[in-house]
């Protein structure tokens, strides 16, 4: 077996990883101490120990332990076991775990299937799965289950799995008799991406490289062991969604540069960069507004230029827009005022177009009252002359005081100071 395999943990105490889970106090080892597991599911990326605690859970708590995996399982494997689970149970009251990997690819009827023996706690399952469970689940299944999210293994959990891995004669490489630099080993640990599998891996390939020869892994060999990394990215999970909004709310918090590596992060997995650049259009609208209203334009010309030259030259084009939105000034007093708008539409009466607004171009328009009193502020002095608009006194657009928006707001400020006066004055 390849040497991840080899090296799965015999003892929750060889364990590496997921303290903030399963460290003292912590709920999933409470459940442990108590026996008391019942449904999990287990959340994550791959490599972070998922499969390897289902497996120690079981032993743990001394009850059978089934495993299917829901790629290759239909309907009548799942049937088969829980029958077989229930039979275990009434004949000679042992208790059967079962864990399902990737647990997400099971259709809504396969999942429903296992509900009624969840739920009067026949079985236990364990469903791992790298998809977010709230999205890919059923809800009546996560509702019977605690979820646990594993999170990626810190440089220091990986180097000291690999130190193990080099110790253990009998499942690792201890036979092997090869040293392996510290500093080769931080490389391995860097570039792993928190993943076990793929740290052993590189490893493994490391070692017996230089098993025949120099019995040496250095920076060197351990660089070529790796080959060119593949930076985890699920196009159609949470990767999407939670870099791009890294993304995002960087160029909403004036960070260049935080905003920059979550780009390339994108375009390096292979993100689309159409998508991309729709995210840069709509940020800036409701990030960078009037406060400055060429974003918009910088942003509506990255777009062109991707549709236009596509990757990889367009990365540049991408790179000038983020870096410039960016650093510009920021206002969200627009996106504000619309939504305020929409709101006060849906949740209120609809108000009339005033007869004085109404469209008078068409023949008998005119002897409805239809544009009777409207006044043209072109023919005012400054551009402007008071007069209703709407109808009612409504405030939605409150301009910031930064950039262009700054000028703006004391336009308006003056423009409502006439307004307010104005109405005033020919109040009875």
């Amino acid at each position: 077996m390849p040497l991840a395999a080899r090296m799965r943990p015999r003892q929750l105490s060889e364990f590496t990883g997921q303290q903030h889970i399963l460290g003292d106090g912590m709920l999933l080892r409470r459940m442990l101490d108590a026996d008391r597991i019942g449904s999990v599911i287990f959340y994550g990326p791959p490599g972070t120990g998922k499969t390897s605690l289902a497996e120690l859970i079981a032993r743990h708590t001394r009850r059978r332990f089934e495993r299917l995996n829901a790629t290759a399982a239909g309907v009548k494997d799942v049937r088969d076991l829980l029958q077989a689970a229930e039979k275990r149970l009434s004949v000679d009251g042992v208790q059967t775990i079962v864990f399902i990997d990737e647990l997400h690819r099971f259709s809504r009827s396969q999942q429903d299937i296992l509900l009624p023996d969840v739920e009067n706690g026949t079985i236990s399952l364990i469903g791992a799965t790298t998809a977010n469970p709230f999205f890919s689940l059923v809800a009546p299944l996560i509702s019977r289950s605690q979820v646990f999210e594993f999170r990626e293994l810190d440089a220091h959990d990986l180097v000291q799995l690999m130190n193990r891995a080099l110790a253990d004669v009998h499942h690792g490489l201890g036979d092997k008799r090869v040293t392996v630099d510290d500093d080769a080993l931080q490389l391995i640990a860097k570039l792993s991406d928190g993943d076990a599998r793929r740290a052993l891996t590189a490893l493994e390939i490391g070692v017996l490289s230089v098993a025949q020869s120099s019995r040496h892994v250095d920076l060197a060999v351990a660089q070529e062991s790796l080959q060119r990394r593949v930076v985890r990215y699920d196009r159609a999970g949470d990767d999407h969604y939670d870099v791009a909004s890294a993304f995002i709310k960087s160029i909403r918090g004036s960070d260049p540069d935080a905003a920059l590596y979550w780009l390339a992060r994108m375009l390096e997995a292979g993100e689309d960069p159409r998508f991309i650049a729709r995210r840069l259009v709509i940020s800036a609208s409701e990030d960078i507004g009037n406060a400055d209203p060429v974003g918009l334009m910088v942003a509506m010309a990255a777009q062109q230029a991707t549709e236009s030259v596509g990757m990889p030259e367009c990365r540049i084009n991408l790179a000038q827009a983020t870096t410039y939105l960016a650093c510009a000034e920021k206002s969200n007093a627009s996106y504000v005022a619309i939504d305020a708008a929409l709101s006060d539409i849906r949740s209120n009466s609809v108000l009339p177009v005033p007869m004085h607004l109404r469209d008078a171009h068409y023949q008998g328009a005119a002897e409805q009252g239809h544009g009777t009193g409207y006044q043209y502020p072109h023919d005012a002095p400054g551009g402007w002359l008071s007069q209703d608009y709407l109808g009612v006194d409504k405030r939605y657009y409150e301009p910031t005081t930064r950039g262009r928006e700054g000028v703006f707001r004391q336009r308006l400020e003056e423009i409502r100071k006439r307004r307010l006066l104005d109405k005033e004055r020919n109040e009875p």
